[in-house]
């Protein structure tokens, strides 16, 4: 019975403590003591040496994208700081050479301080490329132009999207085919031969953009191209009470009006005066087909004439043929077709040199008579001035100029002012040889040693 606790203990908290008297049983409750676990050593599970393992490379993995990022930052601030070029430079990339070969040219030319630096940006370009899915990142043959001073981005970029200098090749109206091949030939920026001299009038002259390189025949298959589409807008457009019944026949015509004006302005109306001819049966007596009936594609222009090679009869002299030649003289341009086949609405018949570059029209023999006599008028103005300035001493007579060549047509056949100007024409005649009356005309036979004014060719 003595173990038996007090009736009038309290018990406190779940630790079991009683209170021994009166006085504790009047302080506050206290709080139960914390119970602590008892640990018992025991062998690791087998999961644990894996948790370690995978901790430690991610610890790994993280240091590793760290340094990577910090090198990545470090690699593009020194690819996007300036370069060592001190001025702008052309750099040629030939083409099969790889990324080491075209580092060490770009080194060795001055264009980048380093090869490996850049071969280092190539290859974080390309994965860059394989990781975001824009397709390959490769470096393409080519000129390239690199600007003063560029970083070795700006010139891996440059050569990865293939920015190269490109060339302008001008054919200008009015080249025969045979001209225009060896114009291209001698181009040194193309390559590559030409099948065959193209038929005449089949090409439209143009200007192209092209790279370095660059084949020659597809520049000759572009000019046909661009021909036919011209054929298929502008003969759909063409007047319909022209003397002429083909596309042919109009090339023909506007070959022919491609070598007698070069002036923008009178093209319609020169054109005008060979449709009116052909209406009324007239011989076109143009010079540029006595020239080509001699030489034909090889045809040197604005040359002298001789009065034996007006009577000198081929398929395409107009002064010994009636109607048109059998195929084009040159390859006119867009304009000289165009204004083929809508002339200028004119009753002119003749045209004769302005001494301005120009030409004035008339529409009888009379008025082109009158038009002639100002012409040699001029031209007599200008042999004096040309001899005054040519001669070493006014003491010292000069050498009387040649005679330049008159400028008569011949009237419509159908027409009875050609009998009555008949006569004065013959007598004119004696004087030069029967002549188209074109800018050409003078200056074929003006004198060498003055400065004879001449159509201006684009």
């Amino acid at each position: 019975m003595s173990n038996r606790r007090p009736a009038d203990s309290y018990a406190t908290g779940r630790t079991g403590a009683y209170a021994q008297s009166p006085a504790e049983r009047l302080e506050p409750t206290r709080p139960a003591a914390r119970h602590r676990r008892q640990r018992f050593d025991r062998e690791p599970g087998p999961s644990r040496p894996f948790v370690r393992l995978l901790s430690g490379l991610f610890t790994l993995l993280l240091l590793l994208m760290l340094l990577a990022g910090g090198g990545a930052i470090a690699l593009q601030n020194r690819l996007h700081s300036a370069g060592p070029l001190a001025s702008s430079k052309i750099v040629v990339i030939p083409k099969g050479e790889g990324s080491h070969e075209i580092a060490a040219r770009l080194e060795r030319d001055g264009i980048i301080s380093d090869r490996r630096l850049f071969m280092a940006g190539y290859l974080l370009s390309k994965a860059g490329a394989w990781i975001d899915g824009s397709g390959p990142f490769q470096l393409k043959a080519g000129d390239y132009q690199v600007p003063q001073a560029a970083s070795i981005g700006q010139v891996m970029d440059l050569i990865a999207e293939g920015k190269t200098i490109t060339y302008r090749v001008t054919i200008p109206e009015g080249l025969t085919s045979h001209q225009i091949v060896e114009r291209l030939k001698a181009d040194a920026n193309l390559s590559g031969d030409i099948d065959e001299v193209p038929a005449e009038g089949s090409l439209l002259p143009e200007t192209f953009i092209v790279q370095r390189g660059a084949a020659r025949q597809p520049i000759i298959d572009n000019m046909r191209a661009e021909l036919r589409k011209v054929h298929e807008k502008a003969w759909a457009q063409r007047r319909k009470d022209l003397p002429f019944k083909t596309w042919d026949e109009a090339l023909v015509l506007a070959s022919i009006v491609e070598k007698e004006t070069g002036r923008g302005d009178e093209r319609e109306r020169v054109a005008a005066v060979f449709v009116n001819r052909l209406r009324q049966n007239m011989r076109l007596q143009s010079d540029p087909t006595i020239l080509y009936g001699i030489n034909a594609g090889k045809t040197v222009w604005n040359r002298p004439i001789l009065r034996s090679e007006i009577a000198q009869r081929s398929a395409h002299n107009t002064y010994q043929i009636d109607g048109l030649p059998p195929t084009p003289i040159c390859n006119p341009g867009r304009a000289a077709i165009e204004a083929v086949l809508n002339p200028a609405s004119t009753k002119d018949l003749y045209f004769v040199a302005d001494g301005s570059g120009g030409h004035l029209f008339s529409e009888t023999l009379k008025e082109h008579n009158t038009n002639v006599s100002k012409w040699r008028a001029f031209e007599r103005d200008l042999k004096a001035k040309a001899a005054a300035s040519s001669a070493p001493s006014s003491d010292i007579p000069t050498t009387a100029a040649p005679k330049t060549r008159a400028v008569v047509r011949t009237p419509p056949k159908a027409q009875p002012e050609r009998e009555k100007a008949k006569g004065a024409a013959q007598a004119e005649e004696k004087k030069a040889a029967p002549a188209e009356g074109t800018s050409q005309d003078a200056q074929s036979w003006a004198p060498t040693t003055q400065p004879a004014p001449a159509k201006q060719k684009r």
